[in-house]
């Protein structure tokens, strides 16, 4: 698997990254169902770098809903702000036409 970033501008690059891409996954009232895992674990396996919208609770809610959410995924947390949240999950196999990291964007 490649490696998760280790420094401040391997992060910096990928919140550049992530500033051009659209959620992908809105989370709400129902918190983590099922169907909400399978989908971000599926577009975690597609795209390596997405983003995920939170709109259920207050701040701490939604840190704590990412913060299982990144658990159960095996994602990494890059950033988030207000209700959006970018993560990462690296494949050792990825899509050239389909990764975020790969792919221009």
């Amino acid at each position: 698997m490649h490696s998760d970033p280790k420094n401040k501008e391997q992060i910096r690059q990928l919140r550049a990254r992530g500033q051009r891409l659209k959620p992908v996954v809105t989370i709400a009232g129902r918190g983590l169902s099922d169907g909400v895992i399978a989908e971000v674990d599926r577009a975690l396996t597609d795209h390596e770098l997405i983003k995920v919208r939170v709109t259920a609770g207050d701040r701490d809610e939604r840190r704590a809903l990412l913060d299982s959410l990144c658990a159960r995924c095996d994602a990494r947390l890059i950033q988030t702000i207000g209700a959006i949240a970018l993560l990462l999950r690296r494949s050792d196999r990825p899509d050239p036409k389909l990764s975020n990291l790969l792919r221009a964007l």
